[in-house]
Order: structure tokens, then C-alpha cells, then sequence
């Protein structure tokens, strides 16, 4: 799974799982693992040591990755979650496009 329709700081919404109808930005992409990190989405409790002298140990949270089969791309003209479609332009260039409303990415 390293061809990947998500980018980073694309808006997302979640299709399954415990945060499902959420939104959020794109935060990084991992195409080798086929996961996405999305802002707010699937925060976890971390249990930091303090490394160094001085450092702040304790429970940290952090956004883990989810799969990116799980989000889907939500459009920002209709607003509406969709599997983006490419087109080719004139100039040789390849963009993607809204299915629902036919707007580009």
C-alpha cells in the first residue's frame, strides 16, 4: 500500500472507530505502513521518564497513527466527505478532483 490518495493537510473525517464522525488536519502520511496522523484524532496516553536533568517526566498525549483506509477526504467547497478522482489537465499536470461537486483539490 504505497500509492496514497491522502496528503498532508488535507482535512480528513473518520469512517470507523472510537473517534468516527471526527474531523481534523493531516499531519503527517506513512505510505510504507499505509497510516495517516490526524490532528485530535486517536490521542493515546504516553508514559514518559525525564531522559535528561531537568526534563519533565509524567503522561503525555500524543496523536497515534491510524489506518488511511479508515478516513476519507472532505471536499472544502461542498464540504462533503469523497474519494478524490484525477483528472489530467491541458498542460500535462494530474490534480485531484471532488467526485460529488467536481471541484478541484
Amino acid at each position: 500500500m504505497n500509492k496514497m490518495s491522502i496528503r498532508k493537510d488535507d482535512t480528513v473525517i473518520v469512517l470507523s472507530g472510537k473517534d468516527k464522525g471526527k474531523q481534523g488536519k493531516v499531519l503527517e502520511v506513512m505510505p510504507k505502513e499505509g497510516k495517516v496522523v490526524v490532528e485530535k484524532i486517536n490521542v493515546v496516553s504516553r508514559h514518559t521518564k525525564p531522559r535528561k536533568q531537568g526534563d519533565q517526566g509524567g503522561i503525555i498525549k500524543k496523536e497515534a497513527p491510524i489506518y488511511a483506509c479508515k478516513v476519507q477526504r472532505v471536499c472544502p467547497k461542498c464540504n462533503k466527505p469523497t474519494r478524490p478522482a484525477h483528472k489530467l489537465l491541458a498542460d500535462g499536470k494530474k490534480v485531484r478532483i471532488c467526485k460529488k461537486c467536481g471541484a478541484e483539490i
